[in-house]
């Protein structure tokens, strides 16, 4: 069911040639281009996040150009979000995290908008349902948790606190030490990428049934049950998604506040 209407997404037809789940995140490269033996071509997902990064940058130059001590309705809207993360960096990480609070209004902005592609008209595909994003992502925070361990507490100080933490007995550390290290320098990330990656690539799975199977068994008399059905969902599915694309945005933000604040201090 779920090939057919992949095949249906791409072709609008199905003609009897199930097409692999993988096709509704491939795209063929549009402009080809190899540096040094590596692939740098330019595909329809690197095109929307791109698109998606532009308006951002542009809204927020737009909004921000002249700045009023009275903000005007669109202003104060941006200022709501920076001081939302504002807060998050605050109430996690303390007065030290206002350095913090760019960092986390770029993620979470960011990562809202390439989300929110997943629901927008003509683009429906959010770039962060491709692996690379979310890795790359979640490498940004892992460099800067690490390295305000190292900066605050030094070398030594940051990476012996997380393999010999204080007051545990030392026949412990045989079974902690590598717990530790690998929960801090390996999991945090890893599950930083897997939480993002996995919620949209399951969004885009459902949003593309949910429409496509209005496409597909709309013209046949027989599927109009479930053409209705798809239709009646689909505002709920919309919805749904775009909950979920705020909170991913939200919980990649405040998880990275949470890693920077543990790196602040020795444990």
């Amino acid at each position: 069911m779920i090939n057919v209407i992949a095949a249906a997404e791409f072709g609008g037809e199905f003609e009897g040639v199930l097409e692999p789940i993988n096709q509704l995140f491939n795209f063929p490269p549009i402009f080809e281009l190899s540096l040094f033996g590596l692939d740098l071509s330019i595909n329809r997902t690197i095109l929307i996040a791109w698109l998606m990064m532009a308006i951002v940058a542009g809204v927020f130059l737009y909004g921000l150009r002249n700045p009023q001590i009275v903000p005007g309705k669109f202003q104060a809207f941006l200022e709501m979000i920076v001081d939302f993360n504002r807060q998050i960096a605050l109430d996690i990480i303390g007065p030290k995290g206002l350095k913090f609070v760019p960092l986390l209004t770029t993620l979470f902005v960011g990562i809202f908008a390439l989300n929110i592609a997943k629901i927008t008209p003509l683009l429906m595909l959010p770039p962060t349902s491709r692996a690379a994003w979310p890795i790359f992502l979640a490498a940004i925070a892992w460099l800067v948790y690490v390295g305000v361990g190292i900066k605050e507490q030094g070398f030594l100080g940051y990476f012996g606190g997380i393999a010999f933490p204080s007051g545990v007995p030392k026949a412990l550390y045989i079974i902690l030490t590598p717990i530790e290290i690998v929960s801090t320098l390996i999991l945090r990330p890893f599950t930083l990428f897997v939480r993002l990656f996995a919620n949209m690539v399951a969004g885009h799975i459902l949003v593309v049934i949910t429409l496509v199977t209005i496409h597909v068994f709309l013209p046949s008399p027989a599927g109009w049950p479930i053409a209705a059905f798809a239709f009646i969902a689909s505002p709920l599915v919309f919805g749904f998604e775009l909950f979920i694309i705020g909170l991913q945005a939200y919980i990649f933000s405040m998880l990275t506040a949470v890693y920077i604040s543990s790196s602040m201090e020795a444990h």
